[in-house]
């Protein structure tokens, strides 16, 4: 149903390196590219994710209480997402682990302020 999700920066070319060491993980790499505005994803996959200056020309700002989840294939997946997101000058909003039921996830936030999360459904996981 979502086709991608867009989120606001103040710095593109900053903000682009943030997202090609995340999309590189999840084996993408950019689809669309303009001088405003990076997209991620691949043509014909889950949705993808852009990064854009706002164009009404004022800063971009985060929303509160919005957040973009990435889909990971496995907890080690999880973790090297989170890693690879602060290295790369995210900060961390809850490390990786258990969020009850079958929900493992990690949560951090880009260099814009912009939540994210990697996250696995495990099936035949315990509470």
């Amino acid at each position: 149903m979502i086709g991608y999700v867009t989120l606001g920066t103040n710095d593109l070319e900053r903000g682009a390196k943030f997202y090609d060491a995340l999309a590189a993980e999840l084996g993408t790499s950019r689809m669309m590219e303009e001088s405003t505005f990076i997209a991620w994803g691949t043509p014909g996959g889950g949705a993808g994710i852009g990064l854009t200056q706002p164009h009404d020309g004022k800063p971009a700002t985060v929303g509160n209480g919005v957040m973009v989840a990435l889909e990971a294939s496995s907890r080690e997946q999880v973790q090297r997402l989170y890693d690879i997101a602060l290295a790369n000058g995210g900060t961390c909003e809850g490390p990786p682990g258990p969020r009850g039921g079958p929900f493992y996830a990690a949560y951090f936030r880009d260099l814009d302020g912009n939540k994210l999360n990697a996250f696995l459904m495990e099936t035949g996981a315990a509470a």
